[in-house]
């Protein structure tokens, strides 16, 4: 039976994997870490988690994890996962890391749109991108899977289809991007508080966000030609969800039966892509691990609509195909609800 921990165990994310991970009995739980101070229990935390996990969060190493541990979740901020990672592949951990921190291949890259020095450069560019339904077949076998970013997931996976044939131009797409406040993380922020984002709709990170080169990046390596996106993210007022709407120019003229068609294609082995007839809504995939896309015209302009929870199929739940992927389990296991 695979012993997991999970380091930074007091966030949403954290949360969503603990949930998925105890519906499959051949998983035991064995650790969770927190900086807090007395080990506190998990269900303190998380008090949905009273009576179903009984385990108490520690103020633990990496490397007194790894030695618990046969497979880690790293649910750590950038910067502080590198720090870790090293120390737990180096006790013979299996390690998916749902940090930014192994996502890009270049370390000018990272400490550009990052603004940290990778302390761990020599991983970046041989760490598997863990988006299974781009590169199931390189996970297994891996020490250490990058987890992709939520926006990352939305937008890639909606375009992954057009970019590998060819079909649009590779400069000037435009994603417009919405999430949920979930997004921003459990820790308290000015610009998260209630009366700061209720009954309001903001953009951000325009021209700076840093799931604009990821998505450039695995795109880029999908259509073997260098892609350029401009990304433009909003938070809604919602708990989560993150639905995009994406404007890529087509090279030829095409119908929209024609590019469902390609799309179910593309997608007939991923059981978590849906491709839809109706427009994707963020309720639709609210507490799943799918993703629903479709695509629309106006005119002769193409748009590629995605929604998918931000919690689950844009963190936690793809990290758990991931780990299913390592771990030899079925890609779906406790996944499917």
């Amino acid at each position: 039976m695979p012993k997991v921990g999970i380091l930074g165990a007091t966030g949403y994310t954290a949360y969503e994997l603990i949930r998925i991970l105890l519906r499959n009995p051949e998983v035991e739980i064995v650790a969770a870490t927190t900086r807090q101070d007395g080990n506190p229990p998990i269900h303190e935390i998380h008090p949905s988690l009273y009576g179903r996990l009984d385990l108490a969060c520690e103020n633990l190493t990496a490397e007194e994890v790894g030695q618990r541990c046969d497979y880690v979740f790293c649910a750590l901020p950038h910067v502080a996962s590198m720090t870790a990672i090293p120390d737990l592949l180096a006790a013979g951990t299996k390690v998916v890391d749902l940090s930014a921190d192994y996502r890009l291949n270049d370390p000018a890259v990272y400490e550009k749109w990052y603004g940290h020095v990778h302390t761990d450069p020599t991983r970046l560019g041989d760490t598997v991108y863990g988006l299974p339904e781009l590169y199931r077949d390189r996970i297994p076998g891996k020490d250490l899977v990058a987890n992709p970013g939520c926006y990352t997931s939305t937008s890639i996976l909606a375009l992954a289809p057009l970019v590998k044939q060819s079909l649009i131009e590779p400069t000037g797409i435009l994603i417009d991007a919405k999430s949920g406040v979930s997004g921003a993380g459990r820790s308290p922020k000015l610009g998260t508080l209630f009366s700061e984002c209720n009954e309001s709709l903001s953009a951000y990170g325009v021209g700076t966000h840093r799931h604009q080169p990821e998505i450039e990046q695995v795109l880029t390596d999908v259509g073997e030609e260098a892609v350029q996106v401009t990304f433009t993210p909003h938070l809604i007022p919602m708990d989560r969800g993150i639905l995009c709407t994406i404007y890529p120019q087509l090279k030829e003229s095409t119908s929209q039966e024609a590019l469902l068609d390609l799309y179910r294609e593309f997608y007939a082995d991923c059981p978590f892509v849906r491709i839809v007839e109706h427009l994707p809504r963020t309720k639709d995939v609210a507490q799943t691990n799918y993703i629903d896309i479709t695509v629309r015209f106006n005119r002769d302009q193409l748009i590629v609509l995605a929604a998918l929870d931000n919690l689950i199929k844009g963190a936690s739940g793809v990290a758990v195909q991931n780990f299913n992927l390592l771990a030899g389990f079925d890609e779906t296991t406790a996944l499917l609800v």
